[in-house]
């Protein structure tokens, strides 16, 4: 009888766990459902993630400068005011997740001037020290639908509800950029592996010139023959700081320049 007592508590400390565990994947896959495990920036907050990458050096000069010099709201308005074959095009960069002490992360959000409800590019960066006074800026994509976080550089709390683990890295995509001046770096990505689909595209490039108050970006999309498909043709886009606090008229929708959220490193 002994016996069968404890073959009975067993089978009941079995089950026991079993339901828990059932009950733990339920929810789990609620939350999933929900969008409370952090698949976007809604208003609960998550905790969590972890560092999604090696911390790499000691945050120095060059990568304090490279994450404090691309925050800020950017225009290329003057630039498309002289030539046609550039966008008017509104950037955004802010600091997200303040608190974490590997590196500085900043959310980007680009779009056309008359459609900045709908930005077409969404990343997140992480700006860490690199090997030889170097900064490097890894680069992710947001999860789920990143629309979600649409607008949310003007209130980057809302990203205490995302949870960085989440984060999808665009491998071959990071910038390495280096010091070519007092108040000037220059990076690009590294050869081919930086993979894009849009238009034929086989992978993606990324120029960038850095400077307190500008940002010259040269994005553009290659096919497996090297020839480029998408992608300003002239030379980079010219992004402009604007004075914090200016504002100016949002209007109404269509066209989308030649380099999309699916291929843009």
């Amino acid at each position: 009888r002994g016996a069968e007592v404890g073959s009975r508590r067993a089978k009941d400390a079995l089950h026991t766990m079993i339901s828990r565990r059932f009950s733990a994947i339920i929810g789990t896959a609620t939350l999933l459902a929900t969008g409370a495990l952090g698949g976007g920036c809604s208003s609960a907050t998550v905790q969590g993630g972890g560092a999604l990458e090696p911390a790499g050096l000691p945050m120095d000069s060059a990568a304090r400068d490279a994450a404090a010099w691309l925050e800020g709201s950017y225009t290329t308005a003057a630039q498309a005011a002289q030539d046609s074959a550039y966008f008017d095009i509104r950037l955004h960069i802010v600091r997200i997740w303040k608190e974490r002490t590997d590196g500085d992360w900043l959310y980007v959000e680009q779009a056309m001037a008359n459609a900045q409800q709908t930005p077409y590019r969404q990343r997140v960066y992480h700006v860490i020290a690199a090997p030889g006074g170097k900064a490097e800026s890894i680069v992710y994509e947001l999860p789920g639908d990143p629309l979600t976080c649409a607008g949310a550089w003007s209130a980057p709390e809302r990203f205490n509800a995302l949870d960085p683990a989440l984060l999808t890295p665009r491998f071959g995509c990071s910038v390495v950029l280096s010091r070519t001046g007092p108040k000037e770096m220059r990076g690009a990505t590294t050869g081919d592996g930086c993979g894009s689909a849009l238009r034929g595209a086989a992978y993606a490039t990324s120029e960038v010139v850095l400077t307190p108050d500008t940002l010259r970006s040269w994005d553009r999309g290659y096919d497996k023959a090297g020839k480029q498909v998408w992608g300003a043709v002239k030379g980079p886009y010219v992004f402009v700081k604007q004075v914090p606090g200016a504002a100016e008229p949002v209007e109404a929708a269509p066209m989308v320049p030649s380099g999309t959220r699916e291929a843009t490193p």
